[in-house]
């Protein structure tokens, strides 16, 4: 690595060299604000607030886009010149937005709100002028965008089109009425939006934020009439700790157990039960379609942000995807056939919340042949981010809490379950059953290192009691596009694929805690979270899905085998067929 010596702020430092301003500082603990920047994705340095002089320059130069080949160049990250330059551009955005900021849900984490604290930007008013006003889209069931608080960051933007491969939101117009939306000005719901929320959780403002359930689930809460019960995802037990302050990774498996019992819900399961269920209906699913010459490569189907990237775009492959519901939605199958005939309940008369890493989980509930007992299958879908306001509403003192055990008898979950959360998990536990399967063993290892990690695109192969099974594992819409595409031209051939729509998957869903550009561009987030739940893998006592006493009783009492007539309708669900652009209006 080449490397050259540059004085910044009066100090001398070796950086490396072509690193831009912004990444040289970093290197040397120097920090320097952004708005726009995402790193790989969003490097246009358009916002201005990165400003530094650099001598010999003729202006004031973007440290995130301006590289550094110059040996002795001279950098000064906070001169007066720059303050008063980051400053008021902060007066000149904050001239066109939206000041309700008490209200707003992103208040005290909103980037833009924190730079202008800093930057002492206590004259809101300083540039008076006409504000353009836009309605709020609110016709999709997960999300909520405003334009009105909108900075023109475009992080969005990048986020949809870079890591997603959909690229339905864009700049729209130019000059002073720029806004942020889609083509001919459509709504969401009226173009190909996969409702994965990754554009949420780039959002350094309250432009984007996710549709806010939680008064649906105290509303039942405080109906007596409702027998109301709440499963989390295997994802939220490595994330929720964000919200109260904890280290990135830190599990809090017991304190939301507690927690989500204080908040009223009667019972308190375990996604990861029916994580293990759709290990056992997909492994039985995957070795049907082997035997008897289905449709190969058989797709994972638990991620509804990717099934309905998949119905808009490649809808050539819906035969592929596995038929199994994700593992919300047979939960709420489960929780109203299975468990409200053990207590003599009315399906009618039960209200299921999750708590999902998602906000597509909020657009699955609504589809249809997800109602096995007549009944939608899941009442209300909650993020991570709204379960942790209805905790701090509630005056729960989350840290303090003990921990707590899931109830009876959907809150046993393996280790395969756990994984689930990290792209690629899916594939492991699917591969630690279908071994067991064939070879009437289990593996005498049960890490398949070949499909961990948070690369974009995995591949691996194994040979099981003499049959080569080929696997491959995308997450992020666009690394699946790239993926399929390969698969589709014949240069790729697989058995077996698994597709998450959030890069890194569930534990970077598009309703996990919200972290500023100053830790999502130097912090793998993907990776410390995931981190968490191969660890609670490694220590739980059963870590095969097919060993879980709870789903053996489940069989044994109720659906007989994997795939039976009655599994079938309960657990497995169907597709249709979407259009990319919907502009006949």
């Amino acid at each position: 690595m080449d490397m050259i010596n540059v004085i910044i702020d009066g100090k001398e430092y070796s950086v490396r060299k072509g690193a831009t301003i912004l990444e040289a500082c970093r290197s040397v603990g120097i920090h320097i604000p952004t708005l726009c920047y995402l790193k790989d994705i969003n490097e246009i340095g358009a916002c201005r607030i990165c400003v530094v002089e650099v001598k010999g320059a003729k202006s004031l130069v973007a440290a995130c886009v301006y590289p550094i080949d110059r040996d002795g160049t001279e950098i000064l990250t906070h001169s007066p010149e720059v303050l008063k330059s980051r400053k008021l551009t902060l007066q000149l955005l904050l001239s066109t937005h939206d000041k309700k900021c008490l209200s707003c849900v992103k208040s005290g984490q909103c980037e833009f709100q924190q730079l202008c604290k800093e930057y002492g930007v206590d004259d809101e008013n300083k540039f008076e002028g006409i504000a353009v006003k836009y309605e709020k889209d609110t016709s999709m069931p997960h999300l909520i965008r405003d334009n009105n608080k909108c900075v023109l960051c475009r992080r969005c933007v990048a986020a949809c089109d870079k890591n997603q491969g959909v690229a339905v939101i864009g700049a729209n117009e130019r000059g002073f009425i720029t806004h942020i939306g889609s083509a001919f000005e459509l709504k969401l719901n009226e173009v190909a939006c996969i409702a994965c929320g990754q554009c949420i959780t780039v959002c350094p403002t309250g432009a984007l934020t996710e549709v806010d359930d939680t008064q649906k689930v105290w509303d039942a809460l405080n109906d007596p009439s409702k027998h109301v019960v709440v499963h989390a995802a295997p994802s939220i037990r490595a994330t929720l700790g964000e919200e109260f302050g904890l280290p990135i990774g830190t599990l809090v498996t017991g304190k939301m157990v507690a927690a989500l019992r204080r908040l009223g819900f009667e019972k308190v399961f375990d996604t990861n039960f029916t994580a293990d269920l759709t290990i056992m209906e997909e492994a039985n699913e995957l070795l049907e379609r082997i035997k008897n010459g289905g449709t190969l490569p058989m797709i994972t189907s638990c991620s509804p942000g990717w099934v309905k990237f998949c119905e808009h775009y490649y809808p050539d492959l819906i035969p592929n995807l596995s038929t199994c519901k994700s593992p919300q939605q047979m939960m709420g199958a489960v929780i109203k056939t299975y468990y409200a005939e053990k207590m003599g309940l009315d399906p009618k008369d039960m209200f299921v919340v999750s708590v999902m890493p998602c906000t597509a989980k909020k657009f699955e509930i609504g589809r249809d042949d997800q109602a096995a007992a007549g009944v939608p299958d899941t009442d209300v879908s909650i993020t991570t981010r709204e379960l942790a306001r209805m905790i701090k509403r509630a005056g729960i003192d989350f840290n303090r809490l003990p921990d707590e055990e899931f109830d009876s008898p959907m809150g046993l979950g393996s280790g395969a379950g756990t994984i689930f959360g990290a792209t690629g998990g899916v594939m492991e536990a699917a591969l630690r059953t279908a071994v067991a399967t064939l070879t009437g063993k289990n593996p005498e290892k049960l890490e398949f290192e070949g499909v961990r990690g948070t690369q974009g695109i995995k591949e691996a192969s194994y040979n099981v009691a003499g049959v080569d099974v080929k696997v491959a594992v995308a997450s992020g819409t666009a690394n699946a596009k790239k993926l399929l595409d390969m698969v589709k031209s014949g240069e790729k051939d697989y058995t077996f694929i698994e597709i998450m729509g959030c890069p890194g998957g569930c534990v970077n869903g598009g309703g996990q805690p919200f972290q500023p550009a100053s830790v999502r561009n130097f912090v793998d987030l993907k990776a410390l979270r995931a981190a968490a739940l191969y660890k609670d893998d490694e220590n739980l006592p059963v870590r095969l899905s097919h060993e879980n006493e709870d789903i053996k009783t489940i069989y044994r009492e109720y659906f007989g085998t994997p795939g039976s007539e009655k599994a079938h309708h309960a657990l497995h669900t169907s597709y249709v067929a979407r259009k990319k652009l919907n502009v006949n209006k």
